[in-house]
């Protein structure tokens, strides 16, 4: 600022009043002032949105756990599901190679196997 009241078009005005010089720096200091105030401004606005989009962020976030947690049960409960299903399956094989074993013991024969031997 000091550079300013002592440049050269001052000094060619060949004005070197303190009253003037006072009124300057008090203008500057009032425009230095309100751009604070601005940049201030500014700075609340941009907090206010990360704010927000941190928020929404974090609402997101809770969502797509809560639908993760959901896929991961349901996937559990199928897999689960078709344990069972294959440990069933065994047993049931196991039961109808007993009862053919036996069936054929007793002379049966498969209708299907006879079919294709001819």
């Amino acid at each position: 600022f000091e550079l300013l009241l002592q440049s050269p078009f001052n000094r060619a005005c060949g004005t070197n009043d303190p009253e003037r010089t006072k009124e300057m720096e008090k203008q500057f200091v009032d425009l230095l002032n309100e751009e604070l105030k601005l940049q201030q401004v500014v700075a609340e606005e941009h907090i206010h949105h990360m704010n927000a989009t941190l928020v929404e962020a974090k609402r997101q976030a809770t969502l797509y756990q809560r639908e993760a947690e959901k896929c991961n049960a349901a996937t559990e409960t199928c897999e689960e599901a078709r344990e069972k299903s294959e440990g069933a399956i065994s047993k049931e094989r196991k039961l109808t190679a007993l009862w053919e074993r036996r069936a054929r013991e007793l002379g049966w024969q498969d209708s299907r196997a006879a079919t294709t031997a001819r």
